[in-house]
């Protein structure tokens, strides 16, 4: 699965998104609509962490896919 792919599937994965990311709220998940870069950024926001530790969850919980 390639990242164009995530943005197709977006609305079946918010549940994945959710259960890996629960701070994020489904205003946050709606904002984001499959955009890797605003995943990271609302992660960083959420969770306080730098982007780079936010942008190895993403490349992580992508693998996992």
């Amino acid at each position: 699965m390639n990242w164009d792919q995530i943005e197709g599937k977006w609305k079946q994965l918010r549940g994945n998104v959710k259960e890996q990311w629960g701070k994020l709220t489904e205003d946050d998940i709606d904002r984001i609509d499959g955009n890797r870069d605003q995943l990271v950024g609302k992660l960083q926001e959420a969770y306080g962490i730098e982007r780079e530790e936010a942008d190895r969850q993403v490349s992580e919980w992508f693998d996992r896919l």
